[in-house]
């Protein structure tokens, strides 16, 4: 079975009723926890703006609380279960300063619960890397975001 373009399931979906359509929504919900939460984040982001960077902080602070750190190995494999958590949190907000904001601040813990203590390469490059997203995205940015988020990426 062939799975058709975006644009066929966009007109396909344009003939639905409300109600059909509705109904399309929540089967898609149920069918997994990160359709779920990009539905509700799209629901809520009028009233709350804030809501997916405090609720993806709130993730990446419980995840480097609870990571076990006591050799380099268990922090390399913590670090990196994190980043995947970022990552998949990232797909989720289309907005630039956002993921800059977030990206940041997994870079701000990493230092924090002090990762790069190890001297490990694998944790270095982990955190370049993710120095070096920010740096792309925060270019994108109006200036004076930059310079915000200039400030912060100088402390690191």
């Amino acid at each position: 079975m062939e799975i058709p373009s975006l644009a066929q399931l966009k007109k396909d979906l344009s003939y639905l009723s409300e109600k059909e359509l509705t109904e399309v929504i929540v089967d898609l919900a149920k069918f997994s926890r990160d359709n779920k939460a990009f539905l509700y984040f799209k629901l809520n982001e009028r009233d709350q703006p804030n809501l997916f960077v405090d609720s993806v902080k709130e993730e990446l602070d419980q995840a480097f609380q609870t990571a076990n750190t006591r050799n380099y190995h268990l922090a390399k494999k913590a670090a990196q279960t994190t980043r995947r958590k970022l990552n998949k949190a990232l797909k989720l907000s289309k907005n630039k300063a956002d993921q800059a904001e977030l990206i940041v601040y997994f870079c701000e813990l990493m230092k924090k619960y002090s990762y790069l203590s190890f001297r490990y390469p694998v944790i270095s490059n982990l955190y370049e890397v993710q120095i070096g997203k920010s740096k792309k995205l925060i270019s994108t940015l109006h200036e004076d975001l930059q310079s915000d988020f200039e400030v912060r990426i100088e402390d690191l």
